[in-house]
């Protein structure tokens, strides 16, 4: 069974369809090996007796004949995620220790398709920041090289998979939460179109950008699990698509024959590394050669994907997180004078530098005087990326780029300079704002032999297009086989 951490979620599953293995021998497997290479920081949350139970009801449910599609498949979900069995803190101390009294609706979802919890993946605090340094309890580290970042703020779920320590996990993408750790850790995930998902249990950030999606080793597991995760929600999640549930595995082997792959010129420009460009421009010659066209786009308002987003989400995030004063639950300074200490001091001990920094200028821009200037302003040019998406999809199937202008960077690399990290989310901020679908693929490697990622950006519920166009590029490439060494 030692080779159980080697299969995809695909052969996982059809192994324990088959019986040829228990859901507790791989449950008790993958908790070996986080434990044994707990030094990643990959895990906020663990409980054996938990994951063993859920696994023995998963045995029970196969020899039953009664298992679903994902029967025994263990998973670590981030810990923005609500859980009844593990606390949920979102990388913070202000909910230190909390547990929920509900499962996220995607958490409940993958359970109901058999999948097994193995635990809670580290996070930037609430989910805000580019590096995973974030996080209130420790950062988590690259396994290609532990000195390095593994991104963010879906890190510790970049690292399960990365370092095989999970199949698979569930990660959100607010501006390319989900898309660039995949990519700094040389493995797959995808972001569904902005309402796929619910978001339901799902603790917020900015709360008209927030979307849940799988992280993998392959197009094909994302596919299976993105299909599990999505379908409507409307009772809970006011933003949830009236959508039928979709399964994205049905076109993974079409043809790539005549796809037209619009390429933005402002994605290749100044600011990217040639390592990064290589990478990219190795993996459009390999889509040629399937058949696809490339085709020179423009995304004129890329640049300005950063000011607009660095308003809009801490706008958002500043009204999301008025809620956690030390009331009704999280943390609660012991020592206060009256209310208004007791919110002064909860939130200065329970919230970290960034958290902080994000609600002080969401505040800012919503406060009378300069919302018209700031706030309508940022969301007007919202509007306006997004049509310049439909625009460049009236000439090209799908956009494809780089994820990140350069690899993983060292941890500290940044130092205390915020910009340098929002600038790192100029690639993929763009499609959040539209709230379009995109993709992270492994093809190649750059600096030091560190991991790069292929953006690929779909229109409005193109997923399967998207998973079609990676699945084929998989086939053909092994950038998504390869693994860091020592795991």
């Amino acid at each position: 069974m030692s080779d159980l951490h080697e299969l995809t979620v695909a052969a996982l599953a059809a192994r324990l369809k088959a019986r040829e293995v228990s859901a507790v021998e791989v449950a008790r497997h993958f908790l070996s090996r986080g434990q044994a290479h707990a030094s990643l920081g990959a895990y906020l949350a663990t409980d054996e007796a938990v994951t063993l139970t859920q696994a023995r009801a998963v045995d029970a449910q196969i020899a039953a004949g009664t298992a679903g599609v994902l029967a025994g498949v263990p998973i670590a979900h981030k810990d923005i995620f609500v859980t009844r069995d593990f606390a949920s803190t979102a990388g913070s101390r202000m909910l230190e220790g909390y547990r929920s009294p509900f499962d996220a609706t995607v958490v409940r979802r993958l359970g109901e398709a058999g999948a097994v919890t193995l635990g809670k993946l580290n996070c930037d605090e609430f989910a805000m920041g580019s590096s995973n340094e974030n996080s209130a309890f420790h950062p988590a580290r690259n396994p290609w090289d532990s000195s390095r970042i593994p991104g963010g703020s879906s890190g510790g779920s970049a690292v399960a998979v990365a370092a095989r320590l999970a199949p698979a996990a569930t990660g959100t993408d607010t501006g390319g939460s989900i898309r660039q750790p995949a990519a700094f850790c040389g493995i797959t995930g995808i972001k569904p179109t902005y309402g796929r998902a619910s978001r339901y249990g799902m603790i917020a950030f900015a709360s008209s950008l927030d979307q849940a999606g799988p992280m993998a080793h392959t197009a094909e597991d994302c596919a299976l699990l993105l299909s599990v995760m999505c379908g409507p929600d409307l009772d809970r999640d006011s933003t949830s698509l009236d959508l039928p549930a979709e399964d994205f595995t049905r076109s993974l082997d079409a043809s790539l024959d005549g796809l037209r792959i619009g390429v933005p010129r402002e994605f290749l420009g100044e600011g990217l590394s040639a390592d990064v460009r290589a990478a990219v421009d190795a993996a459009l010659a390999q889509y040629q050669k399937l058949g696809a066209r490339l085709v020179e786009i423009s995304l004129p308002r890329t640049q300005l994907s950063i000011p607009v987003y660095y308003i809009i989400a801490p706008a958002e995030a500043s009204s999301n997180l008025s809620r956690f004063d030390g009331v009704k639950f999280g943390h609660r300074a012991k020592q206060y004078a009256d209310l208004n200490d007791m919110y002064r001091k909860t939130r200065a001990e329970g919230f970290g530098d960034e958290v902080k920094r994000r609600i002080m200028t969401g505040t800012y821009v919503l406060s009378h005087g300069y919302y018209d200037a700031y706030y309508l302003q940022a969301q007007k040019i919202r509007r306006m990326i997004a049509d310049d998406f439909q625009q460049a999809f009236a000439q090209c199937d799908l956009i494809a780029g780089p994820v990140a202008p350069s690899v993983a960077w060292k941890l500290g690399g940044h130092g205390n300079d915020p910009l340098a990290d929002y600038l790192a989310d100029i690639f993929t901020l763009p499609a959040s704002l539209a709230g379009l679908p995109g993709m992270s693929v492994p093809c190649g490697t750059g600096e030091a032999g560190m991991p790069v990622g292929l953006q690929l950006i779909g229109n409005y519920f193109d997923e399967a297009k998207l998973l079609n166009a990676a699945h084929r590029f998989q086939q053909a490439t092994d950038w998504h086989q390869r693994s860091p060494q020592g795991f």
